[in-house]
C-alpha cells in the first residue's frame, strides 16, 4: 500500500517562515496567536520600548522616592510621561491589541485577550489620572510590562524558531543546481528546479543529490544520515538508488532522475514533518481546554478583585486597578500555550533525524501503554534472505565440502545457490566453477570439479540415486527439517558428503529488541505466514513465546484486532501486503520503508529495516508523555499559586506582586516550559539503537521497569 504522495514544493527559504505562520501554539482552536510575525519584530519593539523606558522610569515619581532623587524638572515636563507611555501603548501595544482582537472576533478568548485588557486597563487608568480623575498612574508599571512580555515573546518565538528549523535544514539540503548531461555527453550546469524524469545528471564528489534516481555509472559512497540517521556511508554502484540530499563521497556518479519536486522521498519527509508539528493530539486538546478556561477564570477573578478592593479595601483606586492588572497579567495562558506544541516540534525534529517519521501524533502518543508489539516475521525479524545456518560432513572437511558445493552453484541464480556462495566468499574460499554443470530437473545440479563428479541437490535425489547417507547426516536432514529449515545434500558417485542447512537469517539486532520489549513489560509476538517449525525456531532463537504461524494476509488484521481486545497492540511490518494489519492496531509501524516514506496504512514510518527503531519509536513516545504531563503539571500548578497572589490574598502578610512582577513570573513560566520542552534534545536515542556490543549498558533499560507509564 505504499504510494508516493503529491503536495506543494516546499523550497528552503520559506520553511521556518510557514512552520511559525501556523498557530505554533496550536491554541484556541488553531487560531493564529502570531500570525505572521517573526522573532526579530518582537526583539525591534522590545529595543524601541527600552529606550521609551528608561525616561519614564526616571520621571517616575515613585522611583524618584525609591531612589532618592529628584528628576531634572523643565517647561512640560509633565507631558513627557503621558506622551512617551501613549507611544509606547499604540507602537510596542498593538501587535498585542490587534492578537486580543482576532480573538474576540473568532470568539475564542485567550492569552492575546489578556494581556490586552491589562495593558488596556492600565493606560486608560493611567490617562484618566493624568486628565486629572484622583489616583496615580500606572505609567511605570505599564512601560515594564510590555517590556516583559515582549521579552516572554522574543524568547518564545526564538524557541519556536528553533524547534521548527527541523523543516529549514531539510530544505537545505536540495542543491540549486545540477549537471545535466545531454545526448551529445556535454555536460551543462542547470537549476536543480528544472530537472525532469529521465534526465541523466553527474553528481561529482563531495555534491548533494539534487533528485531521486538510479546509478547507471559510476561508484561511490554516500552520507544518508538524513534520511536513515544512520552517518555511515553507504555503497552505491549501477543499479543503487541515490535520493536527493544524500552527500556523495569520493567517487563521480551518473544517475538517471526518476522523482523530482515534491515526489522526492525528501519531500515527502519534509511534508510527514511539517504535518506531524502542525497535527494536534490528545493532550494538545487539553492543553487548549486548560488555557481556554484559564482566561475565563482570569476575567472572572479580576473583575472581583477589583471590586471587592475598591469597596472593602483601603488602599483607594490605584491599589485596587493594581490587583486586576496583576490578575490579568500574571494568568495569561502562555505557558499552557506553549507546553505541548514545543514538545511536539522536538519530538518530530528528533525522530525526523533519526529516521523515525511521525504520521499520527495521537497514535504516536499512545506508544507509551502499548502491552503487545506484533511483528510480522519476514522482513522485520529476519532479512528474507536465506544464509547458511550449519554444514555437516562426511568423510570430508568443511572447507572442501564448502568449495564443492559453491563451485557447482555458481552456476545457478537459485537464492540457496547464492546463499551458499556468499558463504564460501565468506570464509574466504574462491571456488573453480564446475565443469559440464548441467540442471537435473526437480533434483538439483551435477558437474565437475577438477575432474571429480559431484551432485548437490534434494535430499531426495541421494536416496533415489541409492548413494551412501551417513547416519550423522541422516541426523542433520532430521534436524534441519524440525527447525524448518532448507536442507541441500552434496555428493559424488558413491556417497553423501556434505548437507547444508539453510534459514532465513535472523536480524542482528532482533533480539535485542525482543529483549528490550519484555524488560519493559511489553510483550513481543510475531505474526507469520510460514511453516509451524520455521515460526518455532525463530521464535525459540528469539525468545519470543508467543507466535502465529500459517497466517494468510487478511487474518493478521483479525489476529491484531484480537490482541487490541487485551490491550494496546503495535503492529511492525512492511506496510504493503500489511496495511489491514498496520490499520487495525492501536499503533501501526511501517518498517524498512526506504525512499517510499508515504505510507499511509502507518502511524510511524520507520525508515531502516532495523526493529530496534521500534524500542526508539517507544522510547521516544515515552519521553514525550513526561514532557507534556511535566508542563501541564507546571503551567497549571503555577496559576493555581500565582493567581490568588495576583488578587492581593496575602497582602496582610506582607506579599505583594506587582503588574511588572507578575508579567516577569508569567514570562518565566514561559521559559521553564520551553526550556523544559528543549531538554527533550537530550534523549540518547542512540542508545535505544541496540547492537551487539552494547554488554552491560543499561541506559535503554525502561524507566519504570513494571510498563511504560512514567
Amino acid at each position: 500500500m505504499k504510494q508516493h504522495m503529491h503536495h506543494p514544493a516546499v523550497t528552503s527559504a520559506p520553511a521556518t517562515e510557514q512552520a511559525m505562520d501556523h498557530d505554533h501554539a496550536g491554541h484556541q482552536g488553531g487560531h493564529d496567536k502570531h500570525a505572521g510575525h517573526k522573532p526579530e519584530m518582537f526583539r525591534d519593539r522590545l529595543a524601541v520600548s527600552l529606550a521609551l523606558t528608561v525616561p519614564i522610569l526616571y520621571l517616575s515619581e515613585q522611583f524618584q522616592d525609591w531612589f532618592g532623587y529628584e528628576a531634572v524638572s523643565f517647561p512640560g515636563d509633565g507631558l513627557v510621561v503621558p506622551i512617551l507611555s501613549t507611544i509606547l501603548f499604540v507602537y510596542a501595544g498593538s501587535v498585542f491589541l490587534q492578537g486580543g482582537y482576532r480573538e474576540l472576533r473568532n470568539r475564542a478568548p485567550g492569552m492575546m485577550t489578556l494581556i490586552s485588557l491589562a495593558i488596556t486597563v492600565a493606560y486608560v487608568y493611567s490617562l484618566a489620572v493624568s486628565l486629572g480623575l484622583s489616583g496615580k498612574p500606572f505609567y511605570w508599571e505599564l512601560a515594564t510590562l510590555l517590556d516583559v512580555m515582549l521579552l516572554g515573546h522574543w524568547m518564545e518565538m526564538r524557541s519556536i524558531q528553533s524547534a521548527s528549523r527541523a523543516l529549514e535544514h531539510l530544505a537545505a539540503m536540495v542543491p540549486d543546481t545540477a549537471h545535466r548531461v545531454a545526448d551529445d555527453g556535454s555536460i551543462a550546469e542547470v537549476p536543480a528546479a528544472s530537472l525532469v524524469v529521465g534526465d541523466r545528471i553527474v553528481v561529482r564528489p563531495g555534491e548533494q543529490v539534487p533528485a531521486d534516481g538510479d546509478v547507471t555509472d559510476g561508484a561511490s559512497s554516500m552520507n544518508e544520515a538524513f534520511l536513515t540517521g544512520e552517518s555511515r556511508p553507504v555503497s552505491k554502484s549501477v543499479g543503487a538508488e541515490v535520493v536527493a540530499g544524500a552527500v556523495n563521497g569520493e567517487g563521480a556518479l551518473t544517475v538517471l532522475i526518476t522523482r523530482t519536486g515534491d515526489e522526492t522521498t525528501l519531500s515527502q519527509i519534509m511534508r510527514l514533518v511539517e504535518e506531524a508539528q502542525e497535527s494536534r493530539g490528545r493532550f494538545q486538546v487539553l492543553a487548549d481546554r486548560a488555557a481556554y478556561w484559564l482566561t475565563i477564570i482570569a476575567v472572572g477573578v479580576s473583575l472581583p478583585t477589583l471590586g471587592g478592593w475598591l469597596l472593602f479595601g483601603s488602599s483607594g483606586a490605584t491599589f485596587a486597578v493594581a490587583r486586576a492588572v496583576t490578575v490579568l497579567v500574571i494568568a495569561c495562558p502562555h505557558a499552557l500555550g506553549l507546553a505541548i506544541p514545543l514538545v511536539n516540534m522536538n519530538a518530530t525534529a528528533i525522530s525526523a533525524r533519526n529516521g523515525i517519521l511521525v504520521r499520527n501524533r495521537e497514535a504516536f502518543e499512545r506508544g507509551r501503554n502499548i502491552r503487545f508489539v506484533a511483528f510480522d516475521k519476514t522482513g522485520t525479524l529476519t532479512e528474507g534472505r536465506f544464509v547458511v545456518s550449519r554444514i555437516a560432513t562426511s568423510g570430508v572437511s568443511e572447507h572442501e565440502a564448502l568449495l564443492l558445493t559453491a563451485g557447482l552453484e555458481r552456476s545457478s541464480e537459485h537464492p540457496l545457490a547464492a546463499a551458499i556462495v556468499e558463504e564460501a566468499v565468506d570464509r574466504g574460499i574462491n571456488p573453480p566453477i564446475g565443469a559440464g554443470v548441467r540442471a537435473v530437473p526437480g533434483q538439483g545440479l551435477e558437474g565437475k570439479i577438477d575432474g571429480r563428479l559431484v551432485r548437490v541437490g534434494r535430499p531426495e535425489w541421494a536416496t533415489e540415486l541409492g548413494v551412501q547417507l551417513a547416519p550423522a547426516l541422516k541426523e542433520e536432514l532430521a534436524v534441519a527439517d524440525e527447525r524448518g529449515e532448507s536442507a541441500i545434500v552434496t555428493m559424488d558417485d558413491q556417497r553423501v558428503i556434505a548437507v547444508t542447512s539453510l534459514a532465513d537469517k535472523v536480524r542482528d539486532s532482533a533480539r535485542e529488541t525482543v529483549e528490550w520489549l519484555r524488560s519493559a513489560n511489553v510483550e513481543p509476538i510475531m505474526i507469520t505466514g510460514d511453516a509451524e517449525a520455521v515460526a518455532q525456531t525463530v521464535a525459540t532463537d528469539l525468545g519470543i513465546a508467543r507466535y502465529y504461524a500459517r497466517v494468510l494476509p487478511q487474518d493478521k488484521a483479525r489476529i491484531v484486532r484480537e490482541l487490541t481486545a487485551e490491550g494496546p497492540t503495535a503492529f511492525v511490518g512492511d506496510g504493503i501486503n500489511d496495511a489491514p494489519a498496520l490499520l487495525e492496531a492501536d499503533l501501526g509501524v511501517a518498517i524498512g520503508a526506504g525512499t517510499n516514506v508515504a505510507i499511509e496504512s502507518a502511524d510511524l514510518v520507520l525508515v531502516e529495516d532495523d526493529p530496534s527503531d521500534v524500542a526508539r519509536a517507544l522510547t521516544l513516545s515515552r519521553a514525550t508523555h513526561r514532557k507534556m504531563i511535566q508542563n501541564l503539571a507546571w503551567a497549571t500548578g503555577y496559576n493555581a499559586v500565582a493567581l490568588p497572589l495576583a488578587a492581593g490574598v496575602a497582602y496582610t502578610a506582607g506579599i505583594l506582586l506587582s503588574p511588572a512582577i507578575g508579567a516577569l513570573f508569567m514570562s518565566l513560566s514561559t521559559v521553564i516550559v520551553a526550556i523544559n520542552a528543549m531538554l527533550l534534545r537530550r534523549i540518547d536515542l542512540e542508545s535505544a539503537k541496540m547492537t551487539s556490543d552494547r554488554k552491560g549498558d543499561r541506559s535503554m533499560q525502561p524507566v519504570a521497569p513494571a510498563g511504560l507509564e512514567p
